[in-house]
């Protein structure tokens, strides 16, 4: 059975060179989501229960990368350095195969995948207790990428250190985590300085060089920077997770279990955010999260980010995004994208 697997995915890749041949000739992206997220439903569709989901889309995972470097390779952006929680989601998402490009800020991953150094982006949109990630949510006001995809990636923070014991005087981590970990680090390290970085892994990456001083990141990262983890799972609630997007150039075709992500700003009248969401409900669409964040450099007027299951393109959709027009100012589809979940 192996050496027939052997030949089969010597014929896979074999084809799938020929795609990308064809997709050089009309210019198309080598990562293709739609196409990725249908293959991985139509497989565990077909599983009879020997082998678990997850465990399906593992392999698969790594077969897809390969197959995308035949083609040429997808680079991907992802918030760095090595080892943080957006390494992990897109290492999880795109495969071993791939080759993933740190990037220091969110700002850059953005502007990476705009100016074309990149097929794609990861970037953190949303955490389960902290909420949206507002460096993101700015950045997707005056990006030209569309969202294409997203992540769920359980959080599982680890208190890590350069020695098993000793005082620890200063923490270093993600301003997201350490909120994350509040209630845990005021009971077990409350004498210790709190110090904000840019990621997780930055953290980790800060206290192996310092003695006293620790890191809250995940135990991938404490290999990576040869730290030890001092207690594992130190979150202050254990259904801790993170939403990622990824970004790409090409918007998606539908799948069938959609998602959209839309932006727009509301004049100042009574009932313009109820009448902005009806034209939703009007055509049976859900929508699955509504939230504003301050516009830039408008004191007092609020963007609001709203995503509604089903695709952009579907026939009611498209009546709603017209009237919602309407009612609207500055509406713009980020993407539409397979659901992850």
């Amino acid at each position: 059975m192996d050496d027939q697997l052997v030949r089969l995915l010597e014929q896979r890749a074999g084809i799938a060179r020929e795609i990308g041949l064809l997709k050089r000739q009309d210019g198309s992206s080598v990562f293709a989501p739609a196409r990725e997220a249908a293959l991985f439903r139509r497989l565990e569709a077909r599983l009879k229960g020997s082998l678990q989901p997850a465990d399906l889309r593992a392999v698969y995972r790594e077969i897809l990368a390969s197959a995308r470097k035949i083609q040429g390779g997808a680079r991907v952006a992802y918030l760095g350095p090595l080892g943080s929680y957006c390494h992990q989601a897109a290492r999880e998402r795109f495969g071993a195969a791939t080759e993933l490009v740190p990037c220091p800020t969110i700002a850059e991953i953005f502007s990476a995948v705009d100016r074309g150094e990149v097929e794609a982006g990861v970037v953190p949109m949303e955490n389960s207790g902290e909420g949206a990630v507002g460096a993101t949510q700015d950045a997707l006001l005056g990006t030209s990428s569309w969202v294409c995809g997203e992540i769920y990636l359980p959080i599982r923070h680890s208190l890590l250190a350069k020695t098993i014991q000793g005082p620890i005087r200063v923490l270093y981590s993600h301003p997201q985590a350490l909120g994350q970990c509040r209630h845990w680090l005021a009971t077990r390290l409350p004498g210790a300085k709190w110090v904000e970085v840019a990621s997780t892994a930055e953290g980790a990456r800060r206290a192996a060089k310092e003695k006293g001083a620790a890191a809250l990141a995940s135990p991938w990262a404490a290999k990576i920077y040869g730290l030890k983890i001092r207690h594992r799972d130190v979150q202050d609630h254990p259904g801790n997770s993170t939403r990622f997007l990824v970004l790409g150039q090409e918007p998606v075709s539908s799948t069938g279990r959609d998602k959209t992500s839309l932006l727009f700003t509301l004049p100042h009248r009574a009932g313009a955010l109820h009448r902005a969401l009806g034209v939703f409900s009007a055509k049976g669409l859900n929508l699955l999260k509504v939230e504003s964040r301050p516009a830039p450099g408008k004191p007092w007027e609020y963007v609001f980010f709203v995503d509604v299951r089903g695709h952009a393109e579907r026939p009611d959709f498209r009546q709603a995004l017209a009237r919602l027009q309407k009612q609207t100012q500055d509406l713009r589809v980020l993407g539409s994208y397979p659901e992850d979940r």
